[in-house]
């Protein structure tokens, strides 16, 4: 009838009658999540620096489904607390409580919320009361609640208004709650290395070669490095056992698959590594397990060795969604230099990121060229292959190093005098741009199509993002290539574009810019100031 379709939600018409005295908005709040207008500048995955501080926090997003502490993989610039954001939420009164985190698409997933922010594809639903969170937690997660949200609106994305607009039965799904949950709810834990609750130790995850291998390299995870996290009994006593692995962790961060300057062979490091983290459950049988679990439905390698050589980097790139923290630099042959590097070493502030790379380059690959020339004056076969394959490598690095085009990196956020002149890398501007140089490199024999100088190639491109730039904060001085470029109409513009008549506000990103341009920048910069 007309007059029952005036007191729904929205006078909203609704096939099925809902004759419930009160809905779950009476009971909690669901505000909208942040809309940064730009994730490509403001938003990361937290994998992509070495610690979540320095104005990055955390940012809950979608969940997946039936895993109550999934959807922690993000984090946010919050340094501005917001100012430059398309619309930040500031004011959300979500922040800081507890509650449930809704996926808005789909099939509605849930997870519970402990209170960061959260990115507009999430709806965090906050009880008033802290004491009806279990009670809101068994309605949200369940399939009566997606069906009574689909009553309500069919569209793909259901706004976080609708989220609480359903009828709620509060003392019904309080009785649920104290049956399911008769000691409280679980506490925050997660055995998924992708999610910032993950303990770090390698013995209790499904992926235990990549965390062996990331903690090898001197990777910890945030729940390690934040003693105030809300963590589960179980999941702290985790955090604690990692403690007796830092020991080995590599010092500065190069971890060659050979033996190279005095240094054992990855393997050998992470099988050490294994042993102690895994203790009595250590074996031969056990190594082979691991190996079966990490080629899933594929034929299992034979070896660590092999495992580190061919499939490692191929499997990292893809459990961490295509963002590697950690990265294997080769020369293109089996029998070559390959070396697994932590990628926040090779990006680190004050130098550390330079000074990196050139150790890389000078230290340890110029110690393995030294060995390979004296088995080539020996006569030994395929010295000379390696010997050639080696140079080309540190040739290519070199030409890194020193940044010209198409080895520069560029950050179409930063004005043109912040630009970096030869490898002067910022952890802050992420993967997909610090990645660039490596993967426009090329290998003269060897290496794989697309790939760079790594043994595979990441899913990433640096073609034109979405949404546009305002007007008022892109000086053409400053920002030239939001001002008519257009690199795929003219290859002219791709090179030292310096702006055109009019202003479009286009994200650009694979754009170059040589040295000179760069310092000629910077000098105007300086003398600016200096007036």
């Amino acid at each position: 009838g007309q007059r029952q379709c005036l007191t729904n939600p929205d006078a909203r018409v609704i096939a099925t009658i809902d004759d419930a005295d009160y809905t779950l908005a009476d009971f909690a709040i669901c505000m909208r999540g942040i809309v940064s207008g730009d994730n490509d500048k403001w938003v990361r995955k937290f994998w992509e620096v070495k610690r979540v501080a320095d104005g990055w926090t955390m940012l809950q997003s979608v969940p997946e489904y039936d895993s109550p502490f999934s959807g922690r993989e993000h984090i946010i610039d919050w340094g501005t607390e917001g100012r430059g954001m398309l619309r930040p939420g500031t004011k959300n009164r979500a922040y800081g409580k507890r509650g449930v985190a809704l996926g808005q698409m789909q099939g509605l997933p849930a997870a519970l919320f402990e209170g960061s922010l959260y990115d507009n594809n999430t709806g965090a639903v906050v009880p008033h009361d802290d004491d009806d969170l279990p009670a809101v937690w068994c309605y949200c997660s369940s399939d009566e609640y997606r069906q009574a949200v689909r009553r309500l609106d069919d569209k793909m994305n259901v706004t976080n208004a609708t989220l609480v607009k359903v009828s709620f039965d509060a003392e019904r799904w309080r009785e649920a709650a104290k049956e399911t949950y008769p000691q409280g709810l679980p506490k925050p834990r997660s055995d998924d290395p992708r999610q910032w609750l993950f303990h770090g130790h390698p013995a209790k995850t499904n992926h235990g070669l990549q965390v062996a291998v990331a903690r090898l390299v001197g990777y910890r995870w945030p729940a390690e490095l934040d003693p105030d996290m809300t963590l589960s009994p179980d999941a702290r006593d985790l955090v604690f056992r990692c403690d007796a692995l830092l020991s080995y962790a590599d010092d500065d961060g190069i971890v060659c698959l050979p033996a190279v300057r005095g240094e054992s062979t990855a393997a050998d490091r992470l099988r050490n590594l294994l042993r102690a983290a895994l203790g009595g459950e250590w074996s031969a049988a056990k190594e082979q397990e691991l190996l079966h679990n990490a080629a899933g439905s594929r034929r299992p390698p034979t070896s660590l060795d092999e495992w580190l050589r061919d499939r490692f980097f191929g499997e990292h790139c893809a459990l961490f969604q295509h963002r590697p923290f950690i990265w294997h630099i080769w020369d293109g042959r089996k029998d070559g230099f390959h070396a697994l590097v932590n990628y926040h070493r090779l990006v680190g502030a004050d130098g550390e990121g330079r000074r990196t790379l050139q150790a890389l380059a000078y230290a340890y690959l110029g110690d393995w060229i030294d060995r390979q020339k004296a088995e080539q004056r020996e006569g030994k076969e395929g010295a000379d292959a390696r010997v050639a394959a080696a140079l080309d490598l540190q040739e290519q690095l070199q030409r890194i190093l020193e940044g010209e085009p198409p080895y520069d990196l560029f950050v179409r956020w930063k004005p043109l005098h912040q630009q970096a002149i030869g490898w002067e890398p910022d952890v802050n501007d992420g993967v997909r741009v610090n990645i660039r140089p490596f993967l426009s490199a090329s290998l003269r024999t060897g290496g794989r199509a697309g790939a760079g100088l790594f043994r595979w190639k990441p899913k990433i491109d640096w073609g034109k993002d979405r949404g546009k730039e305002p007007y008022g904060l892109r000086p053409k001085a400053d920002y030239p290539w939001f001002w008519g470029c257009d690199p795929e109409a003219r290859p002219d513009h791709r090179v030292d574009f310096l702006g055109g008549a009019a202003f479009d506000g286009l994200r650009w990103n694979d754009l170059h810019y040589t040295n000179a341009t760069r310092q000629t920048a910077r000098d105007a910069a300086v003398e600016g100031r200096s007036s």
